[in-house]
């Protein structure tokens, strides 16, 4: 079990750190450990991922420079919204929410595939604060579904980045990764005075996870916006997947009177 965990961690860290998303296998996997409550599982995944997310933004600051400039005050802003959307998590099922994501990732992967030069090249659609009060707006929303339910977050940031914003592929990967990084550290600061985090778990996936993300940022740097889009592709349509079956045994199921 622990073997399966830590492999996850790893695959988990590669992929957040290419497109986001890693929460997609490190979550589930912990949900696998025998008497974990889904709050410290979510914990947990959290920690892990501060020291991933730490990794890839220091190799995507040396090498791709991303403008931090927009970055940091989303990072902010981002951060805040994670730290509320903890505290809902504590209080209210995320089963309530997730029709509505899932329909929003269907909206993008279908606008992602069919706009094949979207995210090319970085063209942006706003300037001055008007820039910036979009880029926090969205920081806001994300970071606050992060802290509440926290696979995509990454998927969610990228597609943010290149769609509402313009930049491109690679450019949003860059930032995408700082501002992760900050709702992690959001969601922990409820997280850690819960006493939800299991410390030495956490301990043993954040050297799985830093390994993927310093190999997956690497890669996507090497290899750019092309391959950076297509596995975004792929995750949003796991994501979906995921996320899909989730609205159907927690909402649609006991509706029909079938669960």
């Amino acid at each position: 079990m622990l073997l399966l965990i830590v492999v996850a961690a790893f695959a988990a860290g590669w992929i957040d750190a290419v497109v986001g998303g890693g929460g997609l296998l490190q979550l589930p996997a912990l949900l696998l450990i025998p008497g974990i409550a889904p709050i410290q599982a979510l914990a947990t995944n959290k920690l892990a991922s501060v020291f991933g997310t730490a990794t890839s933004s220091i190799t995507y600051y040396r090498r791709a420079k991303p403008d931090i400039r927009t970055a940091i005050p989303m990072a902010v802003i981002a951060l805040a919204g994670s730290f509320g959307g903890a505290a809902v998590a504590t209080i209210l099922p995320a089963a309530a929410f997730k029709p509505i994501i899932v329909v929003a990732l269907l909206a993008v992967a279908l606008f992602t595939a069919f706009r094949p030069q979207m995210g090319a090249a970085t063209m942006l659609r706003f300037s001055g604060h008007k820039h910036h009060i979009m880029a926090g707006a969205a920081g806001l929303v994300i970071g606050f579904y992060d802290g509440m339910i926290g696979p995509g977050t990454g998927t969610f940031l990228v597609i943010a980045l290149v769609a509402l914003l313009g930049y491109d592929f690679l450019q949003a990967s860059a930032k995408a990764k700082i501002v992760n990084l900050a709702t992690n550290i959001g969601a922990l600061l409820l997280f850690i005075p819960h006493g939800s985090v299991l410390w030495v778990l956490g301990g043993i996936l954040a050297i799985a996870n830093v390994a993927g993300s310093y190999v997956g940022s690497r890669m996507a740097i090497s290899r750019g916006t092309k391959f950076i889009r297509i596995v975004f592709l792929v995750v949003v349509i796991a994501l979906i997947a995921k996320l899909g079956v989730d609205v159907w045994n927690e909402n649609i199921a006991p509706a029909l009177g079938l669960a």
